[in-house]
């Protein structure tokens, strides 16, 4: 087979060879900005400004601005980009996605292009997977964009509109990816423009760009209104689908996630619940009982969701976090409610909806960077238009992947894996395990404690959530061994020897937060930066005497028992003494505690005297700190850096890479193992009978592990079977938003000119203009003679849209052909148009036009509202044309467009009769409140 790569060179690194000449001419101005002085090299942001006016494109300045952000970079937080981060951050200019390892600074790179397309004071975004990493990246990488100038914003659930409005006005956004999407959506349900949060999109980096773009590109996003369905239907559902037998009642697919119904699960489950047809529309059930099937065989309960306080939360198949106040849709979510004897919420109508793909494609210029996205680099391109280009690593890479280990059976997998964990604690090897569900990681944990190994758990359970940071940033100290359920979008360096700055800032808080922090209400999440209130017991001052949240004490204690020198000690009770001094009788919220130690912690210029204090006594923990951790760091690499166990194959090798690449970072030693089993999801759906077959022909032993080349091919072809699948359902769902999106983007606009205020009078009077012509058209053939038309009929209608034509009779329509009569509605309707308006602005100036802006919105949103619905349900039904050898695609393209023309031409007739019937009294108080 010929090696094309032999012969034409790798594609790749042709592509990269085209940045080396910008990297030195950076390289070349490095010394240059280094002469600057702190004034002189935040002047650049204001002269790339004026450059940028003058008519140069970003392109012209861009090495210059990336010199510009190393040096700020080095100044701020004493991190130099390297020569690749300058690559990646030229990839992610050029509006491509970066492929870059784990540990190779990705969050640093995005500060360039960020930097570069902002000075134009159109807007950043960039985006990441929650909100925690949208903070953080915000509080360090944002210090940056602040030293040069530009103002830096984040979004977090929870912000009201006003504050929300502040942060995308500013030059650098940090948000989420459905933070984003769903202020999009509420923007266009927005009555007001001063509702409207966003400002017109251009750049966007999103970082795990595939977990966003592939991952999370299955599920659209949706904005809901609750529907009232009796709640006794989803428990008899429940039930009967207790009683209900897998292969006999129903059939389970798997791949396809969906049941089916026997004939004989039909009759029994008529049978018991007393009902001639399941399908009967005056009591129908069977929506019910198909959820409550799903819900019983399809969604595992600490594997797809988790139950805590009563309360059914899903759980993120692909980061193993929990996502409170997500819901599945058609009634899914009340069905799993009905199984766990969980309150039963409301289903949900759709108000407005968008799926990822159609989202993302709404910025001009979009890029992204991951460490594994060229497995999916077809999809990629096709759907949204990116090419990938994989950077190389800044140092070789040392990481060696060891073959996989597979089992007969799943038992015999978890006490082999138990028993590597053995050994490399044994050993002092630090040891990460990745699970794919919480059910799992608890088996693993379960095990691990009969064998007496201490280890950290990492799962979607809430109380493992909270240490999330801790658990990771320390997972690579001597001898640890850590669970933890998905690794993707983690965020957080594993550093080999442990992290001394993250131990530092946990020994900060320990002694800082009681101090500080108002006692009552301290939640994180629960508060944006609002006044500060008065502390119930003034300032006190460190007196050791405060009893410290034990969540802060115990995580220190947990990582770094040692107690400080007395040097530290002391440094850290004078910023604390001076922070309570300077605060007085007031206290501050946890976030915004939070925020000056982030700040403490880095090295951005700073003139308030406690977080100077304070970043006085973080210097000198930290030193404490390093001289334990850079000891550990050699003994851990003298034994082989961190090694990954990996449990089970997932349905993607990207998710399988991503696990991979936690170890090995910037060229450290490490290795990787996955222990498989024939019994695991991913072998029994896709590959398992025919190697079970053979290991039973070939009586293998449960505890032998077997690796063969069958087997690897065998998981490969699974493997690209399920992405493939996943790909194909990705593909329909973004095929079928097409037609949406088309009719979105045409309402959506329609409504922005409104909000907007153009000429509503106009397009008013453009209404009933056509709205006559419709009248007209529906009455009147201009094939049959005029005795044949039924002018009566006409009038009538036109009566009933206009009341103020009740004076308009057949007679006056004598002697016209079509186009005359046409003409003289229009002008007619002109006419008493102009009567209405004079009237409703005798009773308030400017009345009219607040009123023309109501009826239209409101007609929209309601009209658009019942055009999702439909839509739904002509999908579902449209799926059956394929029986009839049409493409249902074809199909729903067509009747969704006639569709779409019915509710454009409701919107405009339901708007002109809502006008003509509106019928204000002089109370300009009661009139004013409702148009407002």
């Amino acid at each position: 087979m010929l090696n094309l790569k032999a012969i034409f060179g790798d594609p790749n690194k042709r592509k990269l060879d085209k940045f080396r000449p910008d990297v030195a001419l950076i390289n070349s101005l490095e010394e240059e900005m280094h002469a600057l002085s702190d004034e002189e090299l935040q002047a650049k942001t204001n002269e790339f400004r004026e450059r940028i006016e003058k008519g140069e494109d970003l392109d012209e300045i861009l090495p210059e601005a990336f010199a510009v952000v190393r040096e700020a970079g080095i100044r701020v937080l004493g991190m130099r980009h390297y020569d690749v981060q300058l690559i990646g951050g030229m990839v992610l200019h050029k509006g491509e996605i970066a492929e870059m390892r784990t540990g190779e600074g990705k969050t640093l790179v995005s500060t360039l292009p960020s930097y570069l397309n902002a000075v134009s004071g159109k807007g950043v975004h960039i985006v990441t997977v929650n909100d925690y990493l949208a903070r953080r990246d915000a509080e360090w990488m944002g210090q940056i964009h602040r030293f040069m100038g530009l103002s830096v914003g984040l979004i977090q659930q929870g912000m009201d509109p006003a504050e929300r409005q502040r942060n995308y006005a500013c030059d650098i956004t940090y948000a989420t990816n459905s933070e984003l999407g769903f202020d999009y959506l509420r923007d266009n349900m927005a009555t007001a423009m001063q509702d409207v949060v966003q400002r017109p999109f251009n750049y966007c980096v999103i970082d795990e760009v595939d977990s966003v773009l592939i991952d999370e590109a299955r599920t659209p996003l949706i904005i809901s209104g609750q529907v009232e369905r009796p709640t006794e239907k989803y428990i008899g559902a429940a039930e009967i689908a207790k009683q209900l037998e897998a292969e006999k009642h129903y059939e389970v697919d798997e791949k396809d996630r969906n049941v089916i119904l026997t004939d004989e699960g039909f009759e029994e489950s008529e049978q018991l619940l007393g009902v001639t047809d399941l399908y009967d529309q005056d009591d129908p059930w069977a929506h019910y009982v198909f959820n409550a099937i799903k819900a019983k065989e399809l969604f595992k309960k600490d594997v797809n969701y988790i139950v805590r306080d009563g309360e059914v939360t899903i759980v993120d198949e692909f980061t193993g976090r929990v996502m409170p106040g997500r819901r599945w849709s058609d009634g899914l979510h009340q069905a799993i409610e009905a199984k766990e004897g969980a309150k039963i919420e409301n289903e949900t109508q759709t108000l407005a909806s968008i799926t990822y793909q159609n989202f993302f494609l709404l910025y001009p210029k979009l890029a992204g960077m991951t460490g594994t996205a060229k497995t999916e680099e077809a999809e990629l391109g096709k759907i949204y238009n990116l090419e990938v280009t994989a950077i190389d690593t800044n140092r070789p890479t040392r990481r060696v992947d060891i073959a996989d280990a597979v089992y007969k059976t799943e038992a015999a997998k978890w006490r082999a894996v138990a028993g590597n964990c053995q050994e490399m604690y044994e050993l002092g090897r630090p040891v990460l395990v990745g699970t794919t569900s919480v059910e799992k990681s608890e088996v693993l944990s379960r095990l691990l404690q009969q064998a007496e190994i201490p280890h950290n758990l990492l799962n979607a359970k809430p109380e493992n959530v909270e240490r999330e940071a801790e658990i990771v940033a320390q997972a690579g100290r001597k001898g640890s061994v850590t669970i933890a359920t998905n690794m993707a979008g983690r965020g957080t360096d594993i550093i080999l020897g442990g992290n001394a700055d993250y131990m530092a800032r946990l020994k900060m808080r320990e002694y800082f937060m009681p101090q500080i922090v108002r006692p009552e209400d301290d939640s994180l999440m629960a508060r944006g930066r609002g006044a500060m209130p008065t502390r119930q017991q003034g300032g006190q001052g460190f007196s050791g005497e405060a009893e410290p949240k034990k969540s802060w004490k115990a995580a220190t204690d947990r990582l770094f028992p040692t107690e400080l020198s007395d040097e530290s000690k002391n440094t850290l009770k004078a910023a604390v003494n001076l922070g309570v001094e300077t605060l007085g009788s007031q206290s501050i919220t946890e976030l915004e505690a939070e925020e000056m130690l982030a700040i403490a912690s880095e090295k951005g210029p700073i003139d308030d005297p406690v977080v100077i204090k304070l970043r006085e006594a973080f210097n000198l923990i930290r030193k404490e700190y390093s001289n334990y951790t850079d000891a550990e760091h050699d003994e851990v690499i003298e034994l082989g850096g961190l090694h990954v166990i990996g449990t089970e194959r997932h349905e993607s090798r990207r998710i399988d890479n991503q696990l991979r690449g936690r170890c090995g970072r910037q060229g450290d030693p490490g290795s990787t193992l996955f222990f498989l089993s024939l019994e695991d999801n991913l072998m029994r759906i896709f590959a398992g009978d025919r190697v079970k077959a053979l290991m039973n022909a070939f009586r293998v032993e449960e505890d032998l592990p077997i690796s063969s080349g069958l087997l690897t091919r065998s998981l490969e072809t699974a493997q690209k079977k399920v992405e493939t699948h996943y790909y194909d359902m990705r593909k329909r769902v973004f095929e079928y938003d097409e037609v949406m999106n088309n009719q979105r983007r045409a309402i959506y606009a329609e409504r922005r000119r409104v909000l907007e205020g153009e000429d509503l009078r106009g397009r008013v009077i453009e209404y009933a203009e056509r709205t006559m012509d419709d009248i007209v058209e529906a009455y009147v053939n201009p094939d049959l003679p005029p005795e044949e038309w039924d002018i009566t009929s006409m009038t009538n209608k036109v009566k009933e849209f206009v009341n103020l034509l009740q004076d308009l009779e057949p007679e006056h329509l004598d002697d016209m052909f079509m186009p005359e009569i046409k003409a003289f509605l229009r002008e007619e309707v002109r006419r008493v148009y102009e009567i209405k308006e004079a009237k409703i602005d005798s009773i308030q100036p400017g009345l009219m036009r607040r009123v023309e802006r109501f009826f239209i919105l409101q007609q929209i949103d309601m009209l658009w509202r019942e055009h999702l619905q439909a839509m739904e349900a002509l999908r579902e039904a449209i799926s059956l044309r394929g029986y009839g050898q049409k493409d249902p695609l074809v199909e729903y393209k067509s009747e969704g467009y006639e569709v779409f023309l019915d509710m454009m031409t409701n919107i405009r007739r339901n708007v002109v009769y809502s006008i003509f019937e509106y019928d204000p009294q002089p109370q300009p108080q009661q009139i004013t409140a409702e148009f407002v």
